[in-house]
């Protein structure tokens, strides 16, 4: 459950600052670099998700494992 609402926190970040960008509209923020700054948000937003549950517990009664290690 908490790998979800990690998931949808990156999302929501990602796609909050895009809206806050876009709103504010600086001089510097063309339609051009509003699209490449999309693409990074969403990349960051996917990678940051990503990391969120990967470092979830499975099951709340197993402790998670170290980096390199398989169950």
């Amino acid at each position: 459950m908490q790998c979800m609402a990690s998931a949808m926190t990156a999302g929501a970040a990602a796609t909050g600052t895009r809206a806050y960008v876009a709103a504010r509209r600086p001089s510097w923020l063309s339609p051009l670099m509003l699209k490449r700054l999309t693409a990074c948000l969403l990349v960051a937003g996917v990678l940051g998700a990503g990391l969120a549950a990967s470092h979830q517990p499975a099951d709340a009664d197993q402790a998670p494992t170290p980096a390199g290690q398989h169950r």
